[in-house]
């Protein structure tokens, strides 16, 4: 199913309404064995985030409550999304997405935890720092701008820009695990923050 939606979107989205601008494609790591994240102010930057990797497929972590519909759940379910309780997270919580890494596939994490404008000061969750450290894969940071409303995939103009990849397997050995975690959280943060600011002065510029 996410095959063959993610195929049909593309054609519509980047090849018919040209509305998907992506930058950054060289900083897209070959291996499918990464954590992509982005800024998140609506459901918009799941479909433009997943066109902009297509063919390569994304497993979404998505909040539980979306698949409290059974007919809807499976629907997402198909799509690779897996839900995720945000409210009381555990070791369960991880199992899922560092099991979907060590397998070669990529997964998607909105660090905010919610669709919240990046410069409101949503602070970056550690969960995505986490999951990646753990399964020794690096983080690719992005950022978007565009409509947010779901008739603006066709109708508007989206930029999804993608930075340089942060590495989560060459820390100084002497680093403690939280000091690991607050360092690669922060630099998760300054680098989402450029890409996003980067973007706004493009698109003034334009």
């Amino acid at each position: 199913m996410y095959k063959l939606i993610s195929g049909l979107l593309k054609l519509i989205i980047v090849k018919l309404s040209n509305s998907l601008e992506v930058q950054g494609k060289e900083n897209i790591p070959q291996l499918h064995r990464y954590v992509v994240t982005c800024t998140h102010e609506s459901y918009n930057e799941v479909i433009m985030l997943g066109t902009a990797i297509y063919p390569n497929q994304i497993h979404y972590m998505a909040k539980k409550e979306l698949f409290n519909n059974k007919w809807f759940g499976r629907f997402l379910t198909s799509l690779n999304a897996f839900p995720v309780d945000r409210d009381n997270p555990g070791p369960s919580t991880l199992k899922r997405p560092i099991k979907l890494l060590k397998e070669n596939k990529t997964v998607g994490i909105f660090p905010t935890g919610q669709r919240k404008k990046y410069d409101e000061g949503a602070p970056l969750k550690r969960g995505a720092v986490t999951i990646a450290m753990m399964a020794q894969a690096p983080i690719l940071p992005a950022a978007y701008v565009g409509p947010n409303e779901i008739k603006g995939l066709i109708t508007g103009k989206a930029i999804i820009k993608f930075g340089e990849p942060i590495e989560t397997k060459h820390l100084p050995k002497d680093m403690k695990r939280n000091e690991k975690l607050e360092y690669l959280t922060k630099e998760l943060e300054n680098r989402t923050k450029q890409l996003q600011q980067e973007l706004d002065a493009y698109v003034n510029i334009k």
